[in-house]
């Protein structure tokens, strides 16, 4: 399985990855050749609408696909250890020690007729073998100690539906923080959540990461949750990648049409309290039948701009003008960067 990587590597690395799936209507290509990377104690935000290949992203990091149906190909390293095509028991042994997930919704996420605290009890022995009962049972006290719930000896023994839905999300981290992974995905992880319990979870993130030093990879819509907790941000549509830089530079300094729209979507702290939200036109394309060229053009009032490269040439990332900042247009850098600064495309969210 390879030797882990040097303290220094990114401790998860993505090369070039492809999802599809085959269906009666044709091949979905669901990711198409994206590639990051991210440091422990670092987090990288994934934006972008519904199917824009977010989730299907991280369930192949996690390898959950069902092979039958799926092909993934092109590069995952968690480790030092290279995923794609390994068996999928060398997988599963990673799954929860090294990489572990928190997803969108914990009521369909637990097992209603077993404890919270059995399920998170039965997390731990799964890695941990010899650990008998008594001392998993004392793991999950402790981890459910940990995330903020009062009285945990008494929680653990309560059923997913005599917790509220927050104190549900703090049972799903506490489940997927039992073995320290150094790896977690959080998938959505206060969508449903109101915004104060929304704020005490990213903050409960942030504490766990600086003491357990994860790498975490946030999939989320929430451009203002990005701006909280990011280091670094990638932006997806229609299964590609289309920027990429820390958050200070896609929130504050965008260099791409999508992600002006995003941004114009929501509602700004420094900008017009009268001014109204400017939607996307449109909605995202089929990924059974992406346009030709640039797969946004069709919503991009620049892509007239260009040529005819944006409807006949798929745009590669390449530097945005800043070190380590990457955007995927066929729009001069410097014509993007004179369209920002004259007001034409948003200013950006504040973190």
């Amino acid at each position: 399985m390879g030797e882990p990587a040097p303290a220094s590597d990114p401790y998860l690395r993505v090369d070039d990855l492809r999802v599809r799936f085959d269906t009666a209507d044709g091949t979905v290509r669901a990711v198409d050749g994206v590639s990051f990377a991210v440091e422990r104690g670092r987090t990288l935000a994934v934006v972008g609408e519904s199917g824009s290949g977010k989730s299907v992203t991280s369930l192949a990091i996690l390898g959950l696909h069902d092979p039958r149906r799926t092909t993934v190909t092109g590069g995952i390293s968690v480790g030092g250890r290279q995923l794609v095509g390994l068996p999928e028991e060398d997988v599963r042994r990673l799954r929860g020690r090294d990489v572990a997930m928190i997803f969108q919704d914990p009521l369909s996420a637990l097992h209603p007729y077993y404890t919270v605290g059995r399920q998170i009890a039965e997390a731990y022995r799964v890695h941990h073998r010899r650990a008998g009962r008594r001392e998993a049972r004392r793991r999950a006290v402790d981890m459910l100690g940990r995330v903020g719930i009062p009285q945990p000896e008494r929680r653990y023994d309560q059923y997913p539906h005599e917790f509220s839905g927050g104190m549900r999300q703090r049972a799903m981290i506490a489940m997927a923080l039992v073995n320290d992974p150094a790896l977690l995905i959080a998938d959505e992880p206060t969508t449903a959540l109101d915004v104060t319990v929304q704020a005490q979870i990213l903050d409960l993130l942030a504490d766990l990461q600086a003491e357990f030093r994860s790498a975490i990879i946030l999939i989320t819509h929430d451009l203002g949750v990005v701006g909280q907790v990011a280091d670094e941000v990638l932006v997806m549509y229609a299964g590609r990648a289309v920027e990429h830089g820390s958050a200070e530079q896609v929130l504050r300094r965008p260099r791409h049409p999508y992600t002006w729209g995003l941004l114009s979507s929501v509602p700004s702290l420094h900008g017009d309290a009268d001014a109204d939200l400017v939607p996307i036109p449109g909605n995202p394309p089929s990924l059974i039948d992406l346009p030709p060229g640039c797969a946004f053009h069709p919503r991009c009032r620049y892509a007239d701009r260009t040529g005819g490269r944006s409807h006949a040439e798929v745009p590669a990332l390449a530097p945005a003008g800043e070190p380590g900042h990457l955007a995927a247009c066929h729009l001069p850098a410097d014509e993007r960067a004179r369209l920002h600064a004259a007001g034409v495309a948003p200013t950006g969210a504040a973190r």
